[in-house]
């Protein structure tokens, strides 16, 4: 049995350029994983069939699973006879622009990877994961990176400053294609994308604070109010700076100060039950 690490990734800035040629949005966006990750443990199956266990019941244990479509997808493409059962232990909230069903995907990619010896590299296993979802090709490779077109172009980037990360989701769930039907192109105020950049690249985490953007924000923000009271709690509570996560409705705020980080953490809980303290990782995934 194999065992991969899929950790959840939070979005520094999101942007949506234009709506593409094949129905998709051309799309900007810096994106660094946490220390909140889904365990996914993969077993050979000898009678050749793809099956899924899951700790959480809302996540589908079928086709539409994405670490299913990821082994059936590199299992056709190289002729792959053997099955797999792919066991998924949830911690990163569901529904929750947080891209757990991504990272699942991106992790059975990269363990498939080993246990069938394909020899793949990163590169080319993004490239595959492309073909399944957005983000599936920065969660292949981890890290912090700028991502471009679909999400499937990525540039790898310095890690954030060190600081904590709160991250908080409502008792609801977010549909991304909702949010992309109500997205208004023509009245987006883009964010500083340039400006995160530079942060990274100077490690200023003042600047990092103050260019955070996301312009699916206020679209989830009209259709959810729940997320416009959490985002102002955490702000109230003392958070440096605080931003919902890509279509939402999780959103996060960025804690240096230690001692800050218990009241926040406490503070929110009475708001909503899912709530983490966790850092910003920064690693990028190195195959063996």
């Amino acid at each position: 049995m194999l065992y991969e690490k899929a950790p959840a990734k939070i979005n520094l800035t999101l942007d949506v350029l234009h709506k593409r040629d094949d129905g998709f949005h051309e799309v900007e966006m810096i994106m660094t994983t946490v220390d909140l990750a889904d365990q996914v443990w993969l077993r050979p199956a000898h009678d050749g069939l793809i099956t899924i266990k899951v700790s959480e019941q809302f996540v589908p244990n079928d086709r539409k699973n994405l670490a299913y479509q990821a082994a059936d997808l590199l299992r056709r493409q190289f002729k792959i006879r053997e099955g797999v059962e792919i066991t998924l232990n949830k911690k990163i909230p569901v529904a929750a622009g947080l891209a757990g069903g991504s990272s699942d995907a991106a992790a059975t990619l990269r363990g498939l990877n080993r246990l069938w010896n394909l020899r793949l590299s990163v590169d080319e296993l993004a490239d595959i994961g492309a073909k399944i979802g957005s983000d599936v090709s920065f969660c292949v490779h981890g890290g912090t990176a700028l991502a471009k077109g679909r999400g499937e172009k990525i540039q790898h980037l310095p890690a954030p400053p060190n600081c904590w990360v709160i991250l908080a989701k409502p008792a609801i769930s977010v549909s991304t294609a909702d949010i992309y039907k109500n997205l208004d192109l023509s009245s987006i105020k883009h964010p500083d994308t340039a400006g995160m950049l530079d942060a990274l690249n100077s490690g200023d985490y003042n600047k990092m604070c103050s260019t955070l953007g996301n312009v699916l924000e206020p679209v989830t923000m009209n259709l959810h109010p729940q997320v416009v009271i959490l985002k102002k709690k955490m702000e109230q509570f003392g958070a440096d700076a605080v931003l919902m996560s890509g279509s939402g409705p999780t959103v996060f705020g960025f804690v240096r100060q230690e001692a800050r980080v218990s009241r926040i953490y406490n503070g929110l809980k009475g708001f909503c039950k899912e709530v983490h303290a966790v850092r910003m990782t920064g690693e990028r995934f190195i195959l063996d």
